[in-house]
């Protein structure tokens, strides 16, 4: 990917919504591809985490736009998409600026700024949004506020604001960015949550003028990952109709795998769910007993192995912990049970051989 633009007729990548996109010399008939994509960069003071959610008309966003380092920062790059806008930026804020003083900076040495959109945010809240005036329209975007509304992130003009910022370009209007905002602000949970809950609402509200094709999800917070990664939650919608409700998806299955599962999910193990659990690995290769629902130490033994060959590893303390022989109650998560259920029920499996 070529790092500076001089001009449409140059061979170059046109992230107009962040993609990459050779763009050829120009004859008379010729099209210039056009995309468009639209982010939200946030944080969450509860917990430390910066994050991204993007989407994209272009294939495979992920290693674009989305930019974060724990304790530091998270960017968004896009429109005709400058790399150094995250990685000096980072750099810059790792060293102790703050996001406006990161953005200000990597703007003034970047000639070709009039063509960037870029969100920033950095690990105290601060955050700065940039639309150049040659963006594609509709640009634009809109920065939270400790109080009152977002201010608008009108082109041309840094933006400043606290814990997150919006931002699009090739929109259908600006509901876009507001509906994104709103949904932002309204939405409980994890920041992971409340950035697809924004991104979802971006689309529901006119999205990109050109479609749907990719996007992608990036969370960071020190240690959180598996076996200590900073990227707690890194999912990428390569192409899809609809990458947004299959990021979403994908994040309900990273919550499957990768985290702890909830005590409020914890349900008994009935005689019936045994039976169902009983026919299920009889007929994958687990289990040749009888299907009598009993629930024992051997039954225990069966469900911690079938869990571990599933990838359920999260899932196992809660039902090692257990203590069949002091008079415990054998629990399982409701929401691994279903998956079972489901992987079962479609049959997207194989016997297991001994």
């Amino acid at each position: 990917m070529m790092r500076k633009l001089s001009g449409l007729r140059a061979l170059g990548v046109l992230l107009g919504g962040l993609a990459l996109i050779f763009v050829p010399m120009h004859s008379a008939g010729d099209r210039t591809p056009l995309v468009a994509t639209f982010s939200i960069v946030g944080y969450d003071p509860a917990t430390g985490e910066l994050g991204v959610a993007v989407q994209s008309k272009f294939p495979n966003v992920r290693p674009i736009v989305p930019w974060a380092r724990a304790g530091v920062g998270a960017v968004a790059t896009q429109s005709y998409a400058e790399l150094d806008y995250a990685l000096k930026g980072l750099e810059l804020m790792a060293n102790g600026a703050t996001a406006e003083e990161a953005l200000r900076i990597v703007l003034r040495q970047d000639e070709g700024r009039q063509l960037r959109q870029v969100g920033i945010v950095d690990a105290h809240g601060n955050a700065a949004s940039w639309t150049g005036t040659e963006c594609f329209p509709w640009a634009g975007g809109r920065v939270g506020q400790r109080t009152g509304e977002p201010a608008a992130a009108t082109p041309g003009h840094v933006v400043t604001g606290y814990g997150y910022t919006a931002q699009g370009n090739i929109l259908v209007s600006e509901e876009t960015v507001v509906a994104m905002a709103r949904a932002f602000e309204e939405t409980e949970g994890p920041l992971a949550e409340r950035l697809l809950a924004a991104l979802k609402a971006g689309q529901e509200a006119g999205g990109d003028r050109r479609g749907q094709q990719s996007a992608a999800l990036l969370v960071v917070r020190e240690g959180a990952g598996y076996d200590g990664l900073d990227n707690y939650i890194d999912i990428s919608v390569y192409d899809h109709p609809r990458p947004i409700d299959e990021l979403i998806r994908l994040y309900e299955l990273n919550k499957l795998y990768f985290t702890p599962g909830r005590p409020e999910d914890l349900i008994p193990v009935t005689p019936e769910i045994a039976r169902e659990l009983q026919q299920i690995w009889k007929d994958r290769g687990f289990y040749d007993g009888p299907i009598n629902g009993v629930v024992d130490t051997t039954f225990q033994r069966i469900l911690i192995d079938f869990m571990g060959w599933e990838n359920y590893d999260m899932r196992i303390p809660a039902v090692e912990a257990v203590d069949l022989a002091a008079g415990d109650t054998l629990k399982i998560d409701r929401v691994m049970l279903e998956h079972i259920r489901k992987v079962y029920r479609e049959g997207r499996w194989v016997p297991r051989r001994q």
